[in-house]
């Protein structure tokens, strides 16, 4: 049974991922700014959200973004098996790979979307704990999701610090998610994005491909630590 789930997660993952370059490139552009309707490089228009495949023909195939939905999705599938979260975590995990896509392009992480990603995890979670007799798991949630995001604001208005509301805000969302499945999954999504940001940032500076003040994204690594969560919790 787990094996078929893996296998039809891995490919919901891979075919909806294939949709990802498409508003990925529409969303990537600076705060206030309204969203891409032209490609960037040769001024093809690009007028429509919904297209499998390279916004444009000067764009890649997106043979990255359809491996990462793949193992993502795959990973879920087989770690969490046939139970019900796992259908809120699929279409969590490929609206996390848009939210990380935008921010690699543009350090920014929409508003629109961290929402979503929100009402898409906290309300059906918390509506299942609530159902099935569980609300301690719904209280010890939110009181996650209240610790990532003062932790993270701590951080984030330290002077140098390039954190950005955006990164606070889903730190937060992340953090009900975490502390949904238990304060182990929440202390190593709160650790494992620094281990990730970290190195890379040394490795930058020392190849001088970047200067102490340059900003990165932390977007996908808080992604990537809080998927990492859940794998192990």
């Amino acid at each position: 049974m787990s094996s078929s789930v893996t296998v039809c997660a891995a490919v919901f993952g891979g075919a909806a991922a294939a949709f990802v370059p498409c508003p990925a490139h529409r969303l990537a552009v600076p705060r206030g700014t309204r969203p891409r309707s032209t490609c960037a490089d040769c001024t093809a228009a690009v007028a429509t959200w919904v297209r499998a495949g390279a916004p444009c023909r000067c764009a890649r195939p997106p043979v990255w973004t359809v491996t990462t939905g793949v193992l993502v999705t795959g990973l879920l599938g087989a770690t969490i098996g046939p139970a019900p979260r796992l259908l809120v975590l699929l279409p969590a995990a490929l609206l996390g790979l848009l939210l990380a896509v935008i921010d690699f392009r543009c350090l920014r992480l929409p508003d629109p979307l961290v929402a979503l990603l929100a009402a898409g995890t906290a309300l059906p979670l918390g509506a299942g704990a609530l159902l099935a007799g569980e609300p301690a798991r719904v209280g010890r949630a939110a009181l996650a999701a209240l610790i990532s995001g003062v932790f993270y604001l701590i951080i984030a208005l330290l002077p140098g610090a390039g954190l950005g509301a955006g990164d606070v805000k889903l730190a937060t969302v992340l953090g009900f998610v975490l502390g949904f499945l238990g304060w182990p999954a929440l202390a190593l999504g709160l650790l494992t994005p620094h281990l990730i940001n970290g190195p890379i940032a040394v490795a930058l500076l020392l190849t001088r491909r970047a200067a102490r003040r340059t900003a990165l994204p932390l977007g996908p690594a808080l992604l990537a630590g809080a998927l990492l969560g859940i794998l192990l919790s």
